[in-house]
């Protein structure tokens, strides 16, 4: 896959086009009915909105729609030169792709140590690295969300005070452990979500609270997880300790002597190698192909030459571009891991049913200039920059492998950033072009939006204005590294904008298998 070259010019004139073979051209601005195209010889037939593609030529029916020469449907009927191209004239199916894995692995040119970009950050005595430093309280089973949730609230106000190099104290909780199957995918898959909290580096310590009863017995999390009990791992089974108020006061008493020790913690300069970034888009866009996904993925190029971390994910919103990502596996083996995931979601969510993977997204993705899957699937993979992908996980599996990597998730953003945290993200990045609201304690979230207007009327919300490319300022290396500046600086302690409005304290949505998509 060919991404726009910004690298040399600024983006002007009323459409945009994404490489020389394509049939269509994108809006960059509201194109009028009659309006002339000059770089295209073409005249508008209709309304445009921006975002939004327009045909550069004929295309006759069943012809592919190419945009960055990758197919993203095909022609309904036939589709005149200048015509507003959406999904009431693409139809969307199959067709068959070559994975050609490893054809276009390249390795990575990686930066010498000694030059390695740097950040300020929580250095863990099993060497792990949190940007953050968080005392966190997890659930084992919805039954005890209250509890969760009132002993994190008894550290709310000025209670830390005394504490200052403490983040916070979050309660994260969740609808499962319970009423579900006691052994099999779906519970290792729960308690391997929680094990993973529990061990994220930006916790300096943790409390598990359970019920008793539940299914998702608190011994066979333990033991599954390889967890123990110690200074800076409590665990709390209300059944046992009297019910509801005495498990709050001997969990408030829990982490009030957890607080000393998790505030000696001080940052150190440390290498951007120990940065694990999860990739995230929400509320999608026509633009967001051109402007934040693919500099989001340039940014991501250079901490993985850096030494550090990629975790694209959204397993459905790579669907129909996922041989581009087999192209660039560096074995057989890492491209096949792949396609068994596709395989898996489209067995399970066979044709007939309304979600992502058979086609459909949402409205907002519609109304910003999306026609289907494929298309919304070439954006979202462009997160992922162009370095070679090194291996892929499944749900909430422990990321040990440095450089760009995948892990199989929903597309649901709350429960795909669940399963990259409980992995070892330390933090996500969140492209959106419609304008998602979003925060994931205990990481930092950072908010890159791709226009201009939405950038400036949520402001409050948005962290990065990616949409200075379209507005014909900035060239894609300049926002890229702007991008990756702000990772350095957000890693080292700088609040984005989702921390400072209080985000991320309902967003822990472990994967309920089968069912989220």
């Amino acid at each position: 896959m060919s991404f726009i070259d910004l690298n040399a010019k600024k983006i002007t004139g009323p459409v945009i086009r994404l490489h020389p073979n394509d049939n269509v051209v994108v809006a960059r601005t509201d194109v009028g009915l009659g309006e002339a195209i000059p770089s295209e010889g073409i005249t508008s037939r209709s309304q445009v909105p921006s975002g939004h593609k327009i045909a550069a030529r004929d295309i006759q029916p069943g012809e592919p729609i190419l945009k960055y020469n990758v197919c993203i449907g095909f022609a309904a009927h036939p589709i005149a030169a200048g015509t507003y191209v959406h999904s009431h004239n693409v139809t969307f199916r199959e067709f068959d792709r070559d994975y050609a894995y490893g054809k276009d692995y390249v390795p990575t040119a990686y930066v010498p140590p000694d030059q390695q970009a740097t950040f300020d950050g929580f250095v863990r005595p099993n060497g792990d690295v949190g940007t953050r430093n968080y005392i966190g309280i997890l659930s084992t089973v919805n039954c005890s969300a209250t509890v969760v949730h009132k002993v994190a609230e008894a550290f709310k106000g000025d209670k830390l005070d005394a504490y200052p190099y403490i983040d916070g104290v979050v309660g994260l909780s969740h609808g499962l452990g319970c009423g579900m199957e006691m052994s099999g995918e779906p519970m290792q898959l729960l308690r391997r979500t929680l094990g993973g909290f529990a061990r994220n580096p930006n916790f300096a310590a943790v409390l598990i609270i359970g019920l008793g009863c539940e299914r998702n017995q608190m011994q066979g999390l333990m033991e599954q997880e390889g967890l123990s009990q110690g200074p800076k791992l409590y665990t709390f089974v209300m059944q046992e300790e009297g019910g509801t108020r005495k498990t709050v006061e001997a969990a408030v008493a829990a982490v009030e002597k957890m607080l000393p020790e998790a505030n000696q913690a001080r940052r150190s300069k440390v290498s951007v190698k120990h940065l694990k970034i999860g990739l995230q888009c929400g509320g999608s866009d026509g633009f967001s192909s051109i402007t934040a996904n693919p500099a989001l993925g340039a940014a991501m190029d250079i901490l993985v030459r850096h030494g550090g971390t990629a975790i694209l994910s959204e397993t459905p919103e790579i669907y129909g571009v996922e041989h581009t990502l087999t192209r660039r596996a560096r074995s057989q083996e890492v491209g096949e891991k792949l396609i068994e995931r596709i395989t898996w979601w489209k067995e399970v969510y066979s044709p007939g049913r309304d979600v992502q993977i058979n086609g459909a997204v949402s409205p907002g993705n519609q109304v910003g200039g999306l026609a289907n899957i494929f298309e919304k699937s070439l954006g979202s993979s462009m997160k992922g920059g162009t370095s070679g992908l090194m291996e892929v996980y499944r749900y909430a599996e422990p990321v040990k492998q440095n450089g760009f990597v995948f892990m199989d998730t929903p597309g649901f953003d709350p429960c795909s950033a669940t399963g990259q945290i409980a992995g070892g993200a330390n933090m996500i990045l969140f492209t959106t072009g419609r304008g998602s609201m979003f925060g994931a304690k205990p990481v930092p979230s950072i908010k890159l939006a791709t226009n201009s207007p939405m950038y400036n009327r949520l402001s409050e919300d948005m962290d990065f204005n990616c949409g200075v490319l379209l507005d014909g300022v900035a060239t894609m290396p300049e926002v890229a590294q702007g991008i990756f500046d702000l990772i350095c600086r957000v890693a080292s302690g700088q609040r984005s904008k989702s921390e400072e409005l209080g985000l991320g304290d309902h967003e822990f949505v472990p994967w309920n298998i089968g069912v989220v998509s």
